[in-house]
């Protein structure tokens, strides 16, 4: 059947897993035109309650956004979007009826809220995202953190406060390790969150706890395999953002790779032994595993879904996948599209306008990925990125208060899209106000 013979019947079951950026965007803009109407009945799928920008959670992990301030609950959003929640994590496909197999849901404690199920589907899209990569280095699944969802940032902010408290408490000399921070990777999510954490913990150190010397006793290490941080940035502000963190006495280590990760520390391939109570893993990424081979579709090394240039899998054209968890070719260019949060933002925004193609009984557009550059955020000291593409018509390396404005308005693009500007504006002066009451870092 060719697209432009795939003209929908009223009611069409559209399945969406995954409720990221990407995924909940798409789900939104469905449902608010399509929905409501009946055109199309739209149904999101993902295993937790509600959403958070996934380029955040460095800074709900190092204390200085309150992650409360920021969730979208899935439930209420569709609500008032148009189209359905339901809670659960995918675990299988029926490609031939076309079944999208759920895990019971069980909360904290162990109890079945829902059971598993299936939910029927006429089109599907896979939007699940990414999560670490560890290569299979030693220790990493037991004694090293990942950012992967908001309850790790949860997780290792609870931890970072705890080790503070218990380091002001205790009656002992500090152990070499107490109080220091491993972050393994200096990509984007390793570099920021260094950076935040060079200010939230001395904000938590300054709340009281006199007995912990900020500047002696707190240390955050990046280390990194390749020759320089920030790989996908020029040279030039690579060596920018290292030397900021190096003044703010951010321990950098470049060509050093690790052999494994310790109860009490990280051992590097050269023998070294990097001391550190915490350690954050932030070193590539990868599909989640249950893709690989998920009902036949194609996959590749990382588990992603191979798709063509129209974001449908290569084995079924009613299977869509766009965003970290897809292999999209970058038309014009060498190699896949980035796992970047602009790409997930963009094909969102070609799916939606895929759908309303198949209604017309048109043919499917390409997606052509825009580079509009790479931005880091360094905290409250700088942000440094690059620009390209349409947005300046050429490239241009920024960095400073302007980066810094770009770099935020990146998340307000997303809120945009999710909310409106008239939500938008009025949670962002809510926030403007609430922090004027509250610690300048979450202490809890």
């Amino acid at each position: 059947m060719t697209n432009a013979e795939r003209r929908l019947e009223p009611g069409h079951r559209v399945v969406i897993v995954g409720g990221g950026a990407g995924g909940l965007e798409l789900a939104t803009r469905l449902g608010d035109k399509y929905g409501r109407k009946g055109v199309f009945d739209v149904t999101l799928v993902d295993r937790s309650r509600t959403h958070v920008w996934k380029p955040k959670l460095h800074e709900i992990a190092a204390g200085s956004m309150d992650m409360s301030e920021h969730e979208v609950n899935y439930l209420a959003h569709s609500h008032w979007h148009g189209f359905r929640y339901r809670s659960g994590e995918m675990i299988g496909l029926d490609r031939e009826k076309r079944e999208v197999h759920i895990a019971p849901y069980l909360d904290s404690e162990g109890r079945e809220v829902t059971p598993g199920r299936s939910l029927g589907y006429d089109t599907l899209v896979i939007a699940i995202g990414s999560q670490s990569n560890d290569f299979g280095t030693p220790g990493v699944t037991q004694y090293a953190m990942k950012l992967e969802d908001k309850s790790d940032a949860t997780r290792f902010h609870e931890r970072m406060v705890n080790a503070c408290i218990r380091a002001h408490a205790q009656t002992t000399p500090l152990r070499p390790e107490q109080l220091k921070v491993a972050i393994i990777g200096a990509g984007a999510t390793g570099v920021e969150l260094a950076a935040e954490l060079h200010r939230t913990t001395r904000e938590v150190v300054a709340y009281g706890l006199d007995r912990v010397d900020a500047d002696k006793d707190i240390k955050v290490t990046v280390i990194e395999a390749a020759d320089r941080v920030l790989t996908s940035l020029p040279p030039r502000l690579s060596n920018a953002a290292e030397d900021l963190l190096t003044r703010l006495g951010v321990q950098v280590l470049t060509g050093a790779r690790v052999a494994r990760v310790m109860a009490e520390g990280v051992e590097l391939a050269d023998g070294r032994v990097i001391p550190a109570e915490l350690v954050v893993w932030a070193a590539g990424i990868k599909a989640p595993d249950f893709l690989k081979d998920l009902a036949g579709l194609e996959t590749n090394r990382l588990n992603q879904l191979v798709v063509n240039a129209t974001l449908q899998t290569t084995r079924d054209e009613n299977i869509f996948s766009f965003g970290d968890c897809a292999a999209c070719p970058w038309l014009g260019h060498e190699g896949n599209v980035p796992p970047r949060a602009q790409a997930a933002h963009q094909q969102a925004s070609h799916l939606y306008a895929q759908f309303g193609r198949m209604l017309a009984g048109k043919p499917f557009q390409d997606y052509r990925y825009r580079d509009f550059g790479s931005l880091v955020s360094l905290g409250h000291f700088s942000t440094v990125g690059s620009l390209m593409g349409g947005l300046v018509g050429g490239s241009l390396m920024i960095e400073g208060y302007f980066a810094r404005m770009m770099y935020m308005s990146l998340y307000k693009m997303h809120e945009l899209a999710l909310h409106g500007a008239a939500k938008t504006l009025l949670d962002t002066l809510a926030r403007l106000i609430t922090r004027r009451t509250e610690p300048v870092v979450k202490l809890h």
